[in-house]
């Protein structure tokens, strides 16, 4: 499946990597014109019954990440912890490795594993989830 956005400078391409997961190929800018597809198409893959057990995004032609750009990627983010879905990062360059270090998001997906490409679904809110919560601690 292809996205072509209206600039034909922005490209989605999504394959099934070996194990039948998704990887969604991104190709130019991630901005306020497109993030909103990168974010409707993952939310697309994850939305599948059974949930992917991952979902890489290439960002190897990755040409620009906005703070939208960065808004799709962490609801991405979020929407795939949901489902229990392993969301990977890959080929990063380094201009958004960049943006994650001054918006200090960085941290936040390298407690995840995003040093590896690979950020795991932290556990569910239990307040959200309504999971008993623990016993207070004496």
């Amino acid at each position: 499946m292809t996205t072509m956005h209206h600039d034909d400078s922005f490209d989605l391409t999504t394959v099934r990597d070996e194990a039948g997961d998704p990887r969604i190929g991104i190709v130019g800018a991630l901005d306020w014109d497109t993030a909103d597809d990168l974010t409707r198409t993952a939310s697309a893959c994850l939305g599948a019954d059974p949930a992917p057990r991952r979902l890489s995004l290439d960002c190897a032609r990755l040409t620009l990440c906005d703070s939208l750009g960065l808004a799709s990627l962490l609801m991405i983010q979020r929407r795939a912890a949901e489902v229990g879905t392993l969301l990977r990062l890959l080929n990063r360059p380094p201009s958004l490795q960049r943006i994650l270090e001054i918006t200090g998001t960085s941290d936040v997906l390298a407690a995840n594993g995003a040093e590896t490409g690979e950020l795991t679904p932290p556990e569910p809110d239990r307040a959200t989830t309504g999971a008993p919560l623990p016993p207070p601690q004496t």
